[in-house]
């Protein structure tokens, strides 16, 4: 464990284990770095550093008034691998929220040190609806989240993640303890941050910083996904970025390291061990002739 010091001061929580190359896992919102243990050990076992850390404000890092913007999110991201000298040949790995870390860092640092992307369930591009991304999340719907955060924080993450791992009235693809745990890990986290982190995923534009993904990237996206929308989100990154390969899993809800742990394991070994994954040319022409009818930037 090292607790890491950014330039404003704030202390990052981090570990790493194994010996290797270095892969670094960005956790989603608003969980910790504990959420990718399983993956995690997995990829030291196979031969890889993996390297994960509490976003400012979760989990055991500092919880400062400020810095939940992207940019200070990605000098974040910066300094953490400055911290463990990672200069060349790393793999990022982001989830939900912890994808914009990676777009953002491939623009801002000029994707220094990174030789291959992965965005699972990542809210890149854009998941604010408006008249460009017609498949957007509502703004009415972030507002909602919004309240009924500031009303009661505990009952409203208690609904949230029953929508995250798809529970219902049938579906039950993580255990009760597994939604305990992950209600436990989101109370860790301050107000301030968990609102100020919400607003950040809600409203930023990556679309800008796509051009900048010039490596290998693998887009992990579940196609029931009610948290953040695959249409909006893995099919636009599988259009727009030419070094783009997309994962659709079926049925599969937000969670996917939890709901989908093997498979989603077994996916990014495959794919850092440089195993042949062609763009899925099906998909594509079908995102190409709907893409048709939608207005672009």
């Amino acid at each position: 464990m090292h607790m890491i010091e950014t330039a404003d001061g704030t202390h990052i929580y981090s570990k790493a284990w194994g010996e290797g190359r270095p892969v670094i896992l960005i956790h989603g919102w608003p969980l910790s770095s504990d959420s990718w243990d399983p993956v995690s050990h997995a990829l030291a076992e196979a031969g890889y550093k993996a390297i994960a850390y509490d976003r400012r404000g979760f989990g055991r890092s500092s919880q400062p008034s400020g810095g939940y913007d992207y940019d200070t999110l990605a000098d974040d991201l910066a300094v953490v691998l400055q911290h463990y000298s990672v200069a060349a040949d790393a793999a990022l790995v982001g989830f939900s929220m912890g994808g914009g870390e990676i777009a953002r860092y491939m623009s801002r640092h000029g994707g220094k040190g990174v030789s291959q992307a992965a965005l699972i369930s990542s809210v890149v591009p854009y998941m604010l609806k408006e008249d460009t991304n017609p498949d957007g999340v509502p703004q009415a719907t972030f507002d909602q989240m919004t309240q009924g955060m500031l009303d009661d924080r505990a009952k409203f993450f208690s609904g949230f993640f029953k929508d995250f791992f798809g529970i219902g009235m049938l579906a039950h693809p993580v255990s009760e303890e597994v939604l305990n745990l992950a209600w436990t890990t989101a109370m860790q986290a301050g107000l301030r941050p968990t609102l100020a982190a919400a607003k950040a995923f809600a409203s930023t534009d990556f679309r800008p910083d796509l051009a900048h993904f010039t490596v290998p990237t693998l887009v992990i996206h579940g196609t029931a996904d009610k948290t953040v929308p695959i249409a909006a989100t893995g099919h636009e990154v599988a259009r727009r970025v030419q070094s783009a390969h997309l994962i659709e899993y079926e049925g599969e809800p937000h969670g996917l390291f939890a709901t989908q742990t093997e498979r989603l394991t077994n996916d990014l070994l495959a794919f850092l061990s440089g195993e042949e994954t062609p763009r899925n040319q099906e998909v594509l022409d079908e995102m190409t002739r709907e893409a048709l009818v939608l207005p672009q930037l």
